[in-house]
């Protein structure tokens, strides 16, 4: 009887669940559920208009990487959200900020942490830094159709590399266009979203490359704060409310780690001092 009832239930399982395939969970659902991927679903018609996020900013440092991004999400003139997450870790050793459309930005960051989860359960390991970049691009590709919709989603990726000859260097970071074109940024800093051109800008000032964590995190929210000044999409820290910039940071002993408010307050917090103590610099 029991092994019945078990042969029952096996044959009620669709034919996806027990046919053997790739690592890739974005494979196994385009064969089970292809309705449940962004690229599933019919593209509506003309434009949308949906929130959109920016200014996200990552810059590498001696023994790691750490990514950083504002809170606001506009949609056209208006402030949509005044605290959105941007930022995601990804797996232990990598994490993504996103800009462009939030909702779909969202969706594929959350479906790419899956499938860097699924693919370490079947096979035993991770894919390596350049197969996580690899997988980032081919999603981008699948939302080809969204984007030329006006559904864009521009990710910015950074990773510790495990296999990297040198600690203090396997900090990378990663940028992508909305067709799914991946970029290794050797500069150390990259940024992205609608504030980017003046993240970069004061980042090219305030980059070092043997800078410790903590002086990284200083010129990523100093880059979100020149940001701020001139673009009306990009949120600067909001004391008032509370709401301060967000930050991941990546390296060998510790993985991807997001820190907490207290620490990004009171980054945030000498920032703000520091524009108060000197106005134009």
């Amino acid at each position: 009887m029991e092994s019945s009832s078990a042969l029952s239930q096996g044959q009620a399982l669709p034919a996806a669940y027990l046919t053997p395939g790739s690592s890739s969970f974005t494979d196994f659902l385009r064969s089970a559920m292809p309705e449940l991927l962004p690229d599933g679903r019919k593209a509506p018609e003309g434009s949308v208009e949906a929130p959109h996020g920016t200014t996200i900013v990552a810059v590498t440092f001696r023994g790691g990487v750490l990514i950083a991004g504002d809170r606001r999400a506009t949609m056209g003139n208006v402030i949509a959200q005044r605290d959105m997450e941007k930022l995601f870790v990804t797996d232990a050793y990598s994490a993504v900020g996103i800009a462009g459309t939030a909702g779909v930005a969202q969706e594929l960051v959350k479906l790419y942490a899956v499938e860097l989860e699924h693919y370490e359960k079947l096979e035993g390991v991770s894919l390596s830094l350049d197969g996580k970049a690899n997988k980032l691009a081919t999603m981008l590709r699948g939302n080809l159709a969204a984007a030329l919709q006006g559904l864009a989603v521009v990710p910015l990726l950074a990773g510790y590399d495990e296999n990297s000859e040198d600690p203090d260097r396997a900090g990378r970071i990663v940028s992508y266009d909305v067709v799914g074109g991946k970029y290794d940024e050797a500069g150390g800093y990259h940024a992205v979203g609608s504030g980017s051109q003046f993240a970069k800008s004061a980042l090219k000032k305030r980059f070092d490359p043997d800078a410790d964590a903590e002086t990284a995190a200083r010129a990523a929210f100093e880059a979100l704060y020149d940001a701020a000044d001139d673009d009306s999409a990009t949120g600067g820290p909001d004391v008032y409310r509370r709401i301060y910039p967000s930050l991941i940071t990546i390296t060998g002993p510790e993985g991807a780690v997001r820190l907490p408010e207290e620490r990004t307050s009171a980054i945030a917090g000498e920032v703000v001092s520091g524009r108060m103590e000197n106005p134009g610099g």
